[in-house]
C-alpha cells in the first residue's frame, strides 16, 4: 500500500457496509481518519458492524441520523448501490463534502497501475479476457471491482510490478474525482440504470468517467463502431485506441471475417478464437488491445483465446453432447441480451427462454429468429413466448415447467449440428433468486444428460 498520509485526523463516513464498506472503513482507520460507519442493519444483526466497533471505529447501525452530517464529516464514501437521492448524499453534495466510491480510495492507495473497464455490456467478460491472458503471459494481474475482490483491499496487497484490472460500473465511477487508470476501455453505451441516473446523458457521462482524467501519458479503448462513444472519446485527453468489427482499419484494432489487424497490419488469425459472437468479438479486440499495449506476448493472448468458452451465465460454452454444442447465457435477462446471443450462431438452434413477466414485448427478437428451429419455454412468460416463437414461423415449440425439465425437451428435440442455448431474455425470480442459480440448474441438467 503506498504510503498516504491525506487522510490522517480526517473525520470520514462510511456510509453502508457490505463487503466494499467494511474494506474502506478498515482501510481509513490504517491511514489515521477518524472513520464513522453508518449502516441501515441492526448492530446484532451485523457481524460487520461488530467486527469494526472492535477496531476501535465509530459504528452508527439501524437508522440513518439526519443530523448526521453535522458531526463535521469532510469525506463520506458510500456503498456504489446508494443512491444519490439519499437524504444522507444529497445532504452531504449540498454541503460541498465529497462523496467517493471505494474505487477512489482504491487508486489513491496503490502503488499498481489500473487498468479501468466499463460500459453496459461486456465489462464481466473483457476483464476476465485481460486477466486471463496476462496472468498467461506472466504480467502479474490482480482482478478487482465489479467482478471479484473490493478493489481497495486489492490495492492495498498491490505491488508495483502487478497491473490491476478493474470492472467498473456507472455507480462505482460516480464517486471518482482523481481516479486514473493507465488503460481505460469504454465497451459501448445503451440505456441502462436510468431508475438511478434519471437520463441517458446522466449515466454516460458517470461511464465518461473511466477516461476523466487520463493525459497523454494514458490509453483511452474505445468502440469505434459506436457514434455515441466515438463523441465522448473525442473529450477524452488520452491516447486513442479504436476498435471496430466491422473490418480493417489503420488506427487501433480491428477485424474483418478472418484476421485481427493492429495498427492496419496483420496481427492475429481469428480462426483461433473460441468464444462466439460479434458482441464478444468487439471484447476480444478491447481485451487484445489492452494486453498489447501492456506488453503480453500474442503467443501466450492466442493460448487463452484458443480455449476460453465465456464467463459463466454469459454465452458460457457448456459441453458438446452428441454432436450438439450447448450454452449457458443465462444472464441474458432482456431481449437485447438474447439478440446478440443468438446472433453468435449460424446453426440452427433450439432456445430455452422465459421468466419472469415484466410485460414486455419480445418483438425485438424477430429479425434473429429465423435460424431458430425449436423453443422450449418456462416461466410467467412461457405461453407469451410460444406464442411469439410461432408468429416467427418456428414450429417446433413446448412449455416446460422449468429450466431443468427445458433441458429435457430440448435434447430430444435437437440433431446432430445443433445449438442449444440457454438465453431466457427475462429475468428469473419467478422461479429462481438469481440468474446465477438458474444457469446453475441447467447446468447441472445439461451434464446430466
Amino acid at each position: 500500500m503506498r504510503e498516504y498520509t491525506d487522510l490522517q485526523h480526517k473525520k470520514v463516513l462510511v456510509l453502508g457496509l457490505a463487503k466494499s464498506g467494511v474494506a474502506a472503513a478498515e482501510i481509513l482507520h490504517e491511514l489515521g481518519a477518524f472513520v464513522t460507519v453508518n449502516d441501515s442493519k441492526p448492530f446484532d444483526e451485523s457481524p460487520d458492524a461488530q467486527g469494526l466497533l472492535q477496531k476501535g471505529i465509530t459504528v452508527i447501525c439501524g437508522r440513518h441520523p439526519e443530523d448526521l452530517l453535522d458531526e463535521g464529516f469532510e469525506i463520506v464514501v458510500k456503498n456504489p448501490g446508494i443512491p444519490y437521492s439519499n437524504n444522507i448524499v444529497a445532504d452531504a453534495i449540498k454541503r460541498e463534502i465529497p462523496v467517493w466510491t471505494e474505487i477512489e480510495l482504491a487508486y489513491l492507495i496503490s502503488d499498481a497501475p489500473f487498468v479501468g473497464i466499463t460500459g453496459s455490456n461486456g465489462k464481466t467478460t473483457t476483464t476476465t479476457l485481460i486477466f486471463e491472458m496476462l496472468e498467461n503471459g506472466a504480467k502479474k494481474p490482480l482482478i478487482a471491482g465489479n467482478i471479484g475482490t473490493v478493489a481497495c483491499g486489492v490495492a492495498k496487497e498491490a505491488q508495483e510490478d502487478n497491473v490491476i484490472v478493474t470492472e467498473l460500473s456507472s455507480f462505482q465511477l460516480m464517486g471518482t474525482k482523481t481516479f486514473k487508470p493507465k488503460i481505460s476501455i469504454l465497451t459501448n453505451l445503451y440505456d441502462a440504470h436510468l431508475d438511478y441516473h434519471g437520463t441517458f446523458d446522466n449515466y454516460a457521462e458517470a461511464k465518461f468517467g473511466v477516461t476523466r482524467n487520463q493525459d497523454e501519458t494514458d490509453y483511452f479503448i474505445f468502440n469505434a463502431d459506436q457514434p455515441i462513444v466515438v463523441g465522448y472519446a473525442a473529450k477524452s485527453n488520452a491516447q486513442k485506441v479504436p476498435f471496430s468489427s466491422k473490418g480493417r482499419t489503420e488506427q487501433g484494432i480491428s477485424a474483418d471475417d478472418t484476421t485481427i489487424y493492429w495498427q492496419g497490419e496483420p496481427f492475429m488469425d481469428r480462426a483461433i478464437i473460441a468464444l462466439p459472437g460479434k458482441h464478444n468479438l468487439e471484447n476480444i479486440l478491447a481485451a487484445v488491445a489492452a494486453c498489447i499495449l501492456i506488453g503480453c506476448e500474442k503467443a501466450k493472448m492466442e493460448e487463452v483465446l484458443a480455449k476460453f468458452g465465456g464467463v459463466r451465465h454469459r454465452t458460457q460454452f457448456v459441453r458438446e453432447w452428441n454432436g450438439r454444442k450447448i450454452y449457458n447465457d443465462s444472464k441474458a435477462t432482456n431481449c437485447l441480451a438474447t439478440k446478440s446471443a443468438l446472433d453468435a450462431f449460424q446453426a440452427p438452434v433450439i432456445l430455452l427462454a422465459g421468466g419472469l413477466d415484466r410485460g414486455h414485448s419480445f418483438e425485438e427478437l424477430r429479425p434473429c429468429m429465423g435460424h431458430v428451429k425449436g423453443v422450449v419455454a418456462f416461466g410467467e412468460t412461457g405461453l407469451r413466448f410460444v406464442e411469439f416463437a410461432k408468429s416467427c414461423g418456428v414450429s417446433q415449440t413446448v412449455i416446460a415447467q422449468n429450466v431443468e425439465d427445458a433441458v429435457h425437451y430440448a435434447a430430444p428435440m435437437s440433431a446432430e449440428g445443433d445449438v442449444i442455448l440457454l438465453s431466457p431474455a427475462c429475468a428469473s425470480w419467478d422461479q429462481y433468486d438469481s440468474f446465477e442459480i438458474r444457469g446453475d440448474v441447467f447446468i447441472d441438467a445439461v451434464m446430466k444428460l
